[in-house]
């Protein structure tokens, strides 16, 4: 029997993915803002979702929501938003 090169080697395991990086979020303030960094900030995620933070907390993970029930929450709060000294 002749000599014959040893066929290659393939592996069956697959490469690793490769790693994408999310996004960095982009936070908006709130148009309610005094200025006194006393207000929320927002970012929209993939998908339907959006993050909420406080503006004097940014390193504490911000609240994640769908991009609907965060509306519902803002249009509950009517048209003075959540302060409760203003009436109708």
């Amino acid at each position: 029997m002749p000599d014959r090169p040893a066929p290659p080697v393939t592996s069956s395991v697959a490469p690793p993915p490769s790693f994408v990086a999310p996004p960095v979020p982009q936070w908006r303030r709130s148009s309610r803002s005094t200025g006194m960094n006393n207000c929320v900030e927002t970012a929209r995620l993939g998908g339907a979702f959006l993050a909420v933070r406080d503006s004097k907390d940014v390193d504490r993970p911000p609240l994640r929501f769908t991009a609907a029930a965060w509306s519902t929450f803002v249009t509950g709060l009517g048209p003075h938003g959540a302060d409760p000294h203003r009436v109708g």
